[in-house]
């Protein structure tokens, strides 16, 4: 349970129906089985004591005592164990029957959650049997004491306050006002749902939609836990579809058509911060009642998969889709300012590089919807002292290829009388030899916009503004930056899709090899030819920058838990201390270079994560990191 992470598991046992000793016996094994794995929350499906398809049995005295005997065999077998049990079972209360699920823990019967939602339409007849739950709470008298009855119930963990479960039973789900939306805003970070879902063809998807969308709408874990093998098949057949997603994402679903156990863990903190962040989830607890249980603060394995590319969906398809609708989005963003600004053309500094190349593909499509032709697009190159054959022969020919108009300013020979200006000796390659040829590189831009009328289009990236690698003043400044919501890695693959799907072997010949350059500013002068400044070699992998900044920015995870979780989701690729170096460094340059972040050109956010003062970040720019470093110490 570190840093907020609870071992979880959806729970689908070999049943017979009507043999709750069986059924019982099963439970109890599952119940070992996932001690033993070290899950703290387990989930069982609906009515799985007797199992769900007894028909007109519920109405047996033999089932109902049978049943409420066998619960008592499951709570003496859990004494001494810690975990949060939900066991599902017919329940007679003042003369009705109710379908509930049971909430035990430690020998202990903490509550009985009744369903409401009884369906009786089609294949289903459960008002026959059972009257719906009601959301007030009421107490019985049990073998174990008086507990409380009702749909209303939250179980809060004493020793993680960010663990609060509560219960919806199946239908309650599929309904149009599922019970689950009131315990979410009552504050239940975890709903667990008992289930009998029985499968007919293509239902599964449905389902999977529907977890997933509960989760994300309810910024809440959702653990969905289906009868499976041993319900009647006399009509149905029940597949043990077991489900366990996090706000919009299934995290794992086991195999249909069997039983067997499904374990993940749940980042119940990362939940919280999500709710704190959304000022339009509004907390209202009252009719609730809360009911303590406790947990032992002890390590919790991590088995779940953290993509080390968060930015990048890792389907093909969706890839695709995203990297399309992306360039749609830069493109629509600069043909607006175009329109407004009146701008008669666009300017863009090109230098070989990603970064660069993607704002030029994107400056085409600008003007390809707007009607106009690419040649009102001016891409400079610059030649200077770090430059390469290989990069500008890369900036002229993709200028050529894509109907741009092409031109040339040397920056040596303006750069070389500026250090004589300013009295620098030219040998003495420091960040004023550096930052004065990107300096100088922006000035050329901005004048030549003036000059034609035209906007100076920056090409910045998300990670770049993160890590403030940048020249203030220089790179840094444009009049609209397409790229500035774009982390590198994503930059990475919006040009190989254009490079795949353009069309243009030429276009594509060329992209490939800047896809296959090493990211650099090329401001110091090149060894035998070759890039000597790399990027990556100064501050650090991309992928691990990207990583650490969509955590830090997306669920404001805290230093350690950043460490560790970077640490699975690139094991085999970095080792612990690569990973706390460079994390090391994100922290000292995320703070100190937000002063450049302050005063950013406008660009379009595209994604979930932006640093734009004027919207997802306002940070003060004189901010001390030194509460996080120490943490990561």
């Amino acid at each position: 349970m570190k840093d907020g992470f609870v071992k979880v598991a959806a729970l689908t046992p070999k049943i017979r129906v009507a043999d709750c000793q069986y059924n019982g016996s099963n439970i109890c094994a599952m119940i070992d089985e996932a001690e033993a794995q070290g899950a703290k929350l387990l989930v069982f499906p609906e009515l799985c004591i007797t199992g769900y398809t007894c028909g007109d049995l519920f109405w047996q005295e033999t089932l109902l005592a049978a049943a409420r005997q066998e619960l008592r065999h499951i709570l003496f077998h859990s004494r001494g164990k810690e975990a949060l049990i939900f066991v599902g079972l017919p329940w007679q209360k003042d003369g009705k029957l109710y379908n509930v699920a049971a909430a035990l823990q430690n020998g202990r019967l903490l509550g009985l959650i009744p369903k409401h939602c009884l369906p009786n339409y089609n294949e289903f007849y459960e008002r026959r049997y059972f009257t719906p739950g009601c959301a007030q709470t009421d107490w019985v008298e049990t073998e174990e004491g008086v507990v409380p009855f009702g749909m209303n119930l939250l179980f809060c963990c004493k020793e993680l306050e960010e663990l609060v479960v509560a219960a919806e039973i199946c239908e309650d789900l599929w309904a149009p006002n599922p019970p689950g939306v009131g315990h979410a805003l009552a504050g239940a970070t975890v709903l667990v749902n008992p289930s009998a879902s029985d499968e007919a063809t293509g239902k599964s998807q449905y389902r999977k939609g529907l977890v997933s969308s509960q989760s994300a709408r309810l910024l809440c874990g959702y653990i969905y836990a289906s009868a499976g093998e041993g319900e009647s098949t006399q009509d149905l057949v029940y597949s043990g579809h077991n489900l366990i997603a996090e706000n919009g994402h299934v995290l794992c679903e086991s195999e249909r058509f069997g039983h067997g156990a499904l374990y993940t863990e749940l980042d119940v903190r990362r939940l919280v911060s999500e709710r704190r962040r959304m000022t339009s989830f509004e907390v209202m607890a009252d009719g609730y009642e809360k009911i303590a249980f406790h947990l032992q603060l002890t390590g919790t394995e991590l088995t779940r998969f953290f993509d080390p590319s968060p930015f990048v969906p890792s389907g093909q398809a969706d890839r695709a889709a995203r990297c399309e609708e992306i360039l749609m989005m830069q493109a629509c963003g600069l043909k607006k300012r175009m329109e407004h600004t009146g701008s008669k053309c666009l300017v863009v500094g090109i230098s070989g590089g990603l970064d660069s190349t993607l704002a030029l593909l994107v400056m085409a499509k600008a003007c390809d919807l707007l009607a106009l032709p690419r040649e009102r697009i001016t891409a400079v190159t610059m030649p200077g002292f770090g430059t390469t054959d290989r990069t500008y022969q890369n900036a002229c020919e993709l200028t050529r290829r894509l109907g741009a108009k092409l031109r040339e300013v040397s920056i040596r020979d303006a750069v070389n009388l500026h250090f004589r200006d300013i009295g620098h000796d030219s040998s003495i390659h420091d960040v004023t030899y550096e930052n004065s040829q990107a300096r100088e590189r922006t000035q050329i831009l901005m004048d030549l916009a003036n000059q034609l009328g035209g906007l100076l289009v920056g090409t910045g990236d998300l990670s770049e503004l993160a890590l403030g690698w940048a020249t203030y003043n220089g790179d840094h400044m444009s009049m609209y930056g397409v790229n500035c919501s774009v982390p590198k890695t994503l930059v990475r693959h919006l040009v190989r899709y254009y490079a795949d799907t353009c069309g243009d072997g030429a276009i594509s010949s060329v992209l490939y090899d800047v896809l296959d350059t090493p990211v650099s500013p090329e401001l110091l002068p090149p060894e035998h030819g070759e890039i000597s400044q790399k990027t990556e070699d100064l501050v650090g992998p991309y992928e691990l920058h990207d990583f650490f900044l969509y955590y830090v920015m997306r669920f404001g995870y805290a230093p350690s838990k950043l460490y560790r979780v970077a640490c699975r989701a690139f094991a085999g690729s970095y080792d612990s201390e690569t990973v706390k170096k460079w994390l090391t460094t994100f922290y000292c340059r995320f703070f100190s270079q937000q002063f450049k972040r302050s005063c950013l050109p406008d660009g379009p956010k595209v994604g979930s994560v932006a640093l734009s003062p004027r919207g997802d970040l306002r940070m003060p720019s004189d901010a001390s990191a030194r509460m996080w470093l120490e943490e990561l110490q």
